[in-house]
C-alpha cells in the first residue's frame, strides 16, 4: 500500500494524510513500507520529488544526528522560513520575515556524543533516529574539524570511563584555546582513573576535561570570545552552536536594540548578548545559573572600555521581572530556552518599554509570547530566522518589538 507525504513534521520527518510519520521523506512523495507503531522507518520512495538530492555525508541514512539531508539547501530554507511564518499565523499575528541565514557545514562547536565499549575497543557517535542504536560517525560532515579531531579523545575517554553496558554523555565544545570536554554518565573518580585522564588530557591536548561534573584538568582556560570579550563557559555551559549562528544573532539583536542606552538581558547565560551590548549601552544580565554569571561577569571585568555590566542570580520563570523593575530601562533582550517566558512576557506587556529584542530556539513558543506582547501594546517590526542546526529540524529567531 502506498501513502502521500502531505507535510513535514517539527522534527523534520514526513507526515502522511492519515498521520503515519516517515523517515526520510519529503512533502509530495509517494512512499511504500509497513507501518510499525504509527511510523514507517524504512520506506520505498516511489515517486520523489525535485527538491530531493543525494546527502552529503555517508552516514545520513543510519545516522540520526541529522534529519533533512536528502532536501536541497532551498527547500530546507523554504521550510524553516513557513515553521516560522505559521506559527505566527497560528497566533493570528503577521510580521516582514527576513531571508534565513545558515551557517555552513562542518561548522558545529558544540556537539553532545554518546560512547560505549565494544568487544574490539570503543564505540563513539550519534544515536541512530528512534533508536538506541550508535552510529559511528568518521565521516560526518556537520562538526567542525577541530571536533572530529578529538574522537579519539573520546574513545580513550569510553575505554576508561565506561561499563561494557553503560554510554557515557560526552560533550564537546570547541574554544579559542582548544576542545573543552565534559564526560557525564561515567564511572566514579578514584586515584587511578585521575591519573590516567589527566594523562589523557596531555596526549589528547584538551584545554579543559571535566568527569561527572567535577573539573580534572584545565591546560588552557577554554574561551569563546563575546563581542570584544572572552569568557571561560563552566563546563558543559549554553553556547550557541556555531560560530556563524552566533554572529547572526547578535548581530540581529544589536540592530533591534541600536541607540538604547540601558537594557536588561533575560536569560542572559554567560553573556552571548550582554558583552556585545555593553559596548554601547548599560546592561543588568539576568540568568538562574550562577556560575553562568560569574563567567560573564568576569570577561566583562577583563575587556577594557565596554559600558557597566551588572549581574542578577534569579529564576526568571519563578520569579520574571516585574513591570516596576522593568521600568529603569529603556529596552530589553530576552533569550529564553525552549518553553518560552509566558509570564516574563506578561509583565513585559504590563511595562512601559518602548523596544525589545526576543531570541527564540522554538517558533511555537515565541509566536505564543509575541502575541501576548502585542496584546500589550508592542507591533512586530520584523523577524530574522537564523539556521545554525543545519539540516535538523532547529530554526531560531530574532525579532524586533516597538509599541
Amino acid at each position: 500500500m502506498s501513502h502521500l507525504v502531505e507535510r513535514l513534521s517539527l522534527r523534520g520527518e514526513g507526515v502522511t494524510g492519515d498521520g503515519l510519520t516517515v523517515a526520510l521523506a519529503l512533502p509530495g512523495e509517494e512512499v511504500e513500507g509497513a507501518p510499525e507503531e504509527g511510523r514507517i522507518a524504512r520506506p520505498r520512495i516511489v515517486t520523489p520529488v525535485v527538491e530531493r538530492v543525494r546527502p552529503p555525508c555517508r552516514h545520513f541514512a543510519s545516522c540520526g544526528g541529522c534529519a533533512l539531508q536528502h532536501g536541497s539547501d532551498a527547500f530546507v530554507a523554504g521550510w524553516k522560513t513557513q515553521v516560522v511564518e505559521r506559527a505566527l499565523t497560528g497566533q493570528g499575528l503577521g510580521a516582514s520575515v527576513r531571508p534565513i541565514l545558515t551557517s555552513p557545514s562542518a561548522s558545529r562547536r558544540r556537539a553532545v556524543l554518546a560512547g560505549r565499549r565494544t568487544k574490539k575497543g570503543a564505540l563513539v557517535g550519534f544515536h541512530a533516529r528512534a533508536s538506541e542504536v550508535l552510529v559511528e560517525i568518521p565521516d560526518c560532515r556537520l562538526l567542525h574539524p577541530d571536533l572530529m579531531a578529538a574522537l579519539p579523545a573520546c574513545e580513550a575517554a569510553i575505554l576508561l570511563g565506561a561499563s561494557r553496558k553503560g554510554a557515557l554523555s560526552i560533550a564537546l565544545t570547541r574554544s579559542e584555546d582548544g576542545v573543552d570536554m565534559a564526560v557525564e554518565e561515567a564511572r566514579p573518580l578514584d586515584t587511578g582513573l585521575r591519573m590516567d585522564l589527566a594523562a589523557l588530557a596531555e596526549t589528547h591536548d584538551l584545554a579543559r576535561l571535566s568527569w561527572n561534573g567535577e573539573q580534572l584538568a584545565e591546560r588552557r582556560p577554554p574561551r569563546q570570545a563575546m563581542g570584544r570579550a572572552h569568557v571561560v563557559p563552566p563546563a558543559g555551559a549554553f553556547l550557541q552552536a556555531t560560530e556563524a549562528g552566533q554572529a547572526a544573532l547578535t548581530d540581529a539583536v544589536g540592530a533591534a536594540l541600536g541607540g538604547v542606552r540601558s537594557v536588561a538581558d533575560l536569560f542572559a547565560g554567560c553573556g552571548t548578548f550582554t558583552l556585545p551590548l555593553a559596548a554601547t549601552a548599560e546592561v543588568h544580565a539576568v540568568e538562574g545559573s550562577a556560575p553562568m554569571l560569574a563567567a560573564l561577569d568576569r570577561g566583562w571585568r577583563g575587556t577594557p572600555g565596554l559600558k557597566r555590566v551588572t549581574t542578577e542570580a534569579r529564576d526568571l520563570f519563578r520569579r520574571p521581572l516585574l513591570a516596576s523593575e522593568l521600568a529603569r530601562f529603556e529596552a530589553v533582550a530576552i533569550d529564553p530556552p525552549r518553553a518560552g517566558a509566558e509570564a516574563q512576557c506578561a509583565e513585559i506587556a504590563r511595562s512601559d518599554l518602548a523596544r525589545v529584542a526576543m531570541v527564540s530556539c522554538n517558533p511555537v513558543t515565541f509566536a505564543r509570547d509575541a502575541k501576548r506582547l502585542c496584546s500589550g501594546g508592542f507591533r512586530i517590526d520584523w523577524v530574522q530566522p537564523v539556521d545554525q542546526f543545519r539540516w535538523s529540524g532547529h530554526v531560531e529567531l530574532v525579532a524586533q518589538f516597538s509599541r
